[in-house]
């Protein structure tokens, strides 16, 4: 098999049900799910430790979990089969109460960073507030279901709690951001 076809040699690619232009909101909306998986799989490759055992095996759901966004993502009808699963979503929800309670408490806005490990994880966070913010320009232009647009949303604040509890296992403190106020008052649990 060849890696290279040349169909996209002018500018256009397939999607599932179609041709669109390759700077299409959808194409950017799932290369950018694509290259989000990416910087998970880097992270990942840091976080060999037995100390994140459970966030490595997650990690790698979440990497099976982003081709299934992606696959959602490029289908042109809304009535194509749908892989990413609610589930999945409140799987999320749960490991992010988990991770906030085992981080310490937060006050202030933090830095990304601390670990090797951590600060891929605070890449890969960002990667997902703009794969959600594409999600939303598609959904604007193009019917779609929610589902995506809701795990990237929970994959960013799980990829926040996932990078504070890596911290702390290695015994590295958070840098908290040096001009803000105290801002999380009360649990100190939210996300950032």
């Amino acid at each position: 098999m060849k890696l290279y076809t040349k169909t996209g040699d002018k500018g256009k690619t397939h999607v599932i049900g179609g041709r669109v232009d390759k700077d299409d909101v959808r194409v950017q909306c799932y290369g950018t799910v694509d290259e989000l998986n990416s910087f998970i799989g880097l992270a990942l490759a840091e976080l060999g430790d037995e100390r994140f055992s459970d966030i490595g095996s997650e990690l790698l759901k979440i990497q099976h979990e982003l081709f299934d966004c992606g696959g959602d993502l490029a289908y042109v009808s809304p009535n194509g089969e749908k892989k990413l699963k609610e589930e999945a979503v409140a799987f999320l929800e749960e490991r992010i109460d988990v991770y906030s309670d085992e981080a310490p408490e937060l006050e202030k806005f933090i830095l990304p960073g601390g670990s090797k490990a951590a600060a891929y994880l605070h890449v890969a966070r960002t990667v997902a507030r703009r794969a959600e913010r594409l999600a939303v320009a598609l959904m604007k232009t193009a019917d779609m279901r929610e589902t995506p647009l809701r795990y990237l949303n929970r994959l960013s604040d799980y990829l926040f709690a996932a990078a504070r509890v890596v911290n702390f296992r290695l015994d590295i403190k958070d840098v908290e951001y040096e001009r803000s106020a105290i801002v999380f008052k009360g649990s100190g649990k939210r996300k950032q």
